[in-house]
C-alpha cells in the first residue's frame, strides 16, 4: 500500500488517483466509523465518498499530519450530520444517541450557544485526561465515544469480558467527571 505522504503528495499534484489510493487503504475503516454512527450500509458508503470529496476540496491547502485521523474525523463528522438530517427526516435508530447518553453524566449538551473558547478549553481538557490513562483505557474510551465501537466488538478485540468493557467506561467516565469538575467546569 502507498505511503501517507505520498497520497497526500497526490492530492496536491490534483491527481485523481489519490482518491483510489485512499480508498484501497482507509476505505474500510472509514466504512467502519461510517457504520458504526449510521447503522446503514447505503448512507455509510455515501458518507466515505463524500469523505473522499472533502479530501479532494481540503488538500491543497491543508496538509494533514496524520492522514488516518484527517480522514476518521471528516468521515465522523459527515455520519454525524447525516444522522441528524436522517433523524429529523425519518427519527430513525442508531447506535449514536445511546453513546451520547453515556457521556451527559461527563459533559454537558449545549450545541450553538456554547462559545468557542469554552469548548477549546474543553476539549483541552478532555484530552489531558486521556493521556493520564493507560493507554487500553484511553483506546477503549475513544474506540466507544469516537469511533462508537460497540460494547461486544471492544471486548473481542481486547480479549475481555462485556462486563469489564462496561466497568472500565463507567470508571473511566467517572474519572473524566471528577477531572472536568476539578478543572472549572460546570457539568
Amino acid at each position: 500500500m502507498m505511503e501517507d505522504s505520498k497520497i497526500i503528495e497526490l492530492y496536491w499534484l490534483r491527481d485523481e488517483s489519490a482518491i483510489h489510493a485512499t480508498s484501497q487503504k482507509y476505505g474500510a475503516y472509514l466504512f467502519k466509523i461510517a457504520y458504526n454512527i449510521l447503522a446503514d450500509s447505503q448512507d455509510s458508503e455515501e458518507s466515505v465518498n463524500d469523505t473522499y470529496l472533502k479530501a479532494w476540496n481540503s488538500m491543497p491547502p491543508h496538509r494533514p499530519d496524520l492522514l488516518a485521523a484527517f480522514l476518521g474525523k471528516i468521515t465522523r463528522e459527515l455520519s454525524i450530520d447525516r444522522l441528524r438530517w436522517h433523524t429529523r427526516q425519518k427519527r430513525a435508530a442508531s447506535g449514536y444517541a445511546p453513546v451520547l447518553a453515556e457521556l451527559e453524566e461527563c459533559v454537558s449538551g449545549q450545541d450553538s450557544a456554547e462559545d468557542q473558547a469554552a469548548l477549546r478549553l474543553l476539549a483541552e481538557a478532555i484530552g489531558a485526561y486521556l493521556r493520564s490513562l493507560a493507554p487500553e483505557a484511553r483506546n477503549i474510551f475513544v474506540g466507544r465515544y469516537f469511533y462508537l465501537d460497540s460494547i461486544r466488538e471492544t471486548a473481542a478485540y481486547y480479549g475481555i469480558s462485556e462486563s469489564k468493557v462496561k466497568s472500565l467506561l463507567h470508571r473511566t467516565r467517572k474519572g473524566l467527571k471528577a477531572y472536568l469538575e476539578k478543572e472549572g467546569f460546570l457539568l
